[in-house]
Formats: C-alpha cells, sequence, structure tokens
C-alpha cells in the first residue's frame, strides 16, 4: 500500500481527517486531492503513452538483442512514427535497467610480422572520406566453436561504415585476409584502384601474397603503428561491436557452420539495419543510396554537433575551473 491509499484508508476506517494525516506525513492536501483523482480516473491520456512508449522501448531493446543504446532505439521509434527524444528514451531505459553493451576491452589477435617490411600510414588517424572506395580498413578476431577456433577477416568502407567483405577460415594467415580483400572487391564492381587500405602490422597484411594483390589491383596499403589501437580505430569499434553481439549474445556455437551462419547474419543486419551515428543514424547500404547532397547535408550537421558539444564541454570546463 502507497502513502496516499494509506491516508485515505485513516479517514475510511477511523475517521482520521485527510489535513491531519497529511500534516502527520508532510505532504499537502492538494497531493492527496491529486493522487486520489488518478485513483478514481485512471491514468491520464499522458500517462498512458509514457506506457505504451515503455512497452515499445522495452520491445525495441531485446528485439535488438541489446545492442543498441538509446540514440538508436530513439531513432527506430521515430522511423515507426512515434515522436520522442533521445533523453526520454534514455531515461525510460535507466528506469528499466537496460543497458546497451559496456566497453570491453578487444583481446588482441595481431601476429606481428618480424621482417622489417611495412606500409606507411597514409591516414594519420583522420579517419573521413568524402566518397565510397577511398579508404577502407581491415582486421580480424577469432570465433570460438566446440569444433575449434575460426578466424575472421573483414574489410569495411571508412565512408559509409559499411562492410565490405569478410572471410571465415581456420588458419590466420594472409589468405584469410586476402579473401576478405577480394571480396570486398567483388562488392564494388571490381575496379577499386586509388583506394587506400588500411591495416595494422599484422603479418598476414605484410605477407608477399596480400602485398602483390594490393599491388595488382591498384591498392595503396597504409599501416598503423604497433601496438597502436587508435591508430586503427574504426577497425577496432567494429571487432568490439562484433566481438560482444557474436560471441557474448549470440553464442557460443557448436559448430564450424553455426558461427558462420551466424557471421553472415550478422554483417547483412549490420550493413543493412545497424543504424550509424557517422552516418546520421542510417544504415550504410541506406547511406550509400543517398544523393550526393544529402550525404553531404548529414556530414555537415553531423560536424556541427560535434563542435556544439566541444565547446559545451570546454566552456563547463572553463566555468568549474573559475
Amino acid at each position: 500500500m502507497n502513502l496516499a491509499a494509506f491516508i485515505a484508508a485513516q479517514r475510511a476506517d477511523h475517521a482520521i481527517p485527510y489535513a491531519t494525516s497529511c500534516r502527520a506525513v508532510g505532504r499537502s492536501v492538494a497531493w492527496l486531492y491529486k493522487w486520489l483523482a488518478r485513483a478514481r480516473d485512471g491514468p491520464s491520456a499522458r500517462q498512458r503513452r509514457r506506457l505504451r512508449l515503455t512497452e515499445a522501448v522495452i520491445s525495441m531493446f531485446w528485439q535488438r538483442k541489446g545492442a543498441d543504446g538509446s540514440p538508436r532505439i530513439a531513432e527506430r521509434l521515430r522511423r515507426e512514427g512515434w515522436r520522442v527524444s533521445d533523453n526520454t528514451v534514455a531515461k525510460i531505459m535507466r528506469e528499466r535497467g537496460l543497458a546497451a553493451r559496456p566497453g570491453r576491452k578487444r583481446k588482441n589477435t595481431t601476429r606481428q610480422d618480424g621482417g622489417r617490411w611495412h606500409a606507411a600510414d597514409r591516414l594519420g588517424r583522420d579517419f573521413s572520406a568524402s566518397a565510397a572506395n577511398q579508404r577502407w580498413v581491415g582486421d580480424g578476431t577469432e570465433i570460438p566453436t566446440e569444433e575449434g577456433k575460426l578466424q575472421l577477416a573483414a574489410v569495411s568502407d571508412l565512408f559509409s561504415r559499411r562492410i565490405v567483405g569478410y572471410a571465415l577460415s581456420e588458419h590466420h594467415d594472409a589468405a584469410l585476409a586476402l579473401g576478405a580483400l577480394q571480396m570486398a572487391v567483388a562488392v564494388r564492381g571490381g575496379t577499386v584502384a586509388g583506394v587506400v587500405m588500411h591495416t595494422d602490422r599484422g603479418s598476414e597484411y605484410t605477407a608477399h601474397l596480400f602485398r602483390a594483390a594490393c599491388d595488382r589491383l591498384g591498392i595503396d596499403q597504409s599501416m598503423g603503428r604497433t601496438g597502436s589501437a587508435l591508430d586503427n580505430a574504426p577497425a577496432e569499434a567494429l571487432f568490439s561491436s562484433l566481438e560482444f553481439e557474436l560471441l557474448r549474445l549470440a553464442g557460443p556455437f557448436g559448430t564450424h557452420a553455426q558461427a558462420r551462419a551466424a557471421v553472415a547474419a550478422w554483417v547483412d543486419d549490420f550493413n543493412h539495419e545497424r543504424l550509424h551515428t557517422a552516418n546520421g543514424l542510417r544504415p550504410p547500404v541506406e547511406f550509400e543510396q543517398l544523393d550526393a547532397a544529402t550525404q553531404a547535408k548529414i556530414r555537415t550537421q553531423i560536424a556541427e554537433k560535434k563542435q556544439a558539444r566541444a565547446a559545451a564541454r570546454r566552456k563547463k570546463k572553463k566555468k568549474k575551473a573559475a
């Protein structure tokens, strides 16, 4: 029984006036009458809407298997016709104990090449791209199964964050990395001369087999420094999401076939359903299908929001220091 119901019961059972009980518990009579009106008339239209919205948020969270935070869930609800802000969705998720994946450091699976050759870093942590097929990033991870580990390599286009190629194998080698690259080339129509392929200095990317394929295709290799995850941050972020959603939510896998099917489904969802902040909360394939003017407008809006947030942080920091 809540406090208001208790006060109402005291009057009904013992004839204690509302004003006396409210003074005793430190509440106003107006507060009590407001509660009595709600109890008599039922939830207001606003409360009923909030209940429906809460149900929609919970449903969307579990439909996305806990992979989406409040901005993405809010955008999905807006696409379904809801008028709702990111902050409202965030508040509902906090109230219901719903949280997207926590930050988690990736296990390093890079096999450093003991040789001397490596490509120069052509990006310098500038991961922007004004069009498709300008800059790709590549990386890999392992998928454990009861039949043994599978190695996964993937290639992502920095323009839209689309996964344009991936390959799975029982071996972590240059042939695996080449398989992902070949798929990316095929998806992009076969002509990719001038693309910058940015990776770490793993042996699969410094091997002659991979280097020769890049030379043949007109792809310029680029590599970050040894042990610096930030030099390939977009690929690290991609595989961090994959490892959480695929291994912790969908796994563990009993067979290689199950793991391969799960990876294919995850990549398809990532490219066609996942809302990306870098694309103005649009999936990669949808973003690529927009005209150039709309793409540029979205990127300008994103940049302006980033600048505004940075200015607000500087102002807050300056005010705190004063």
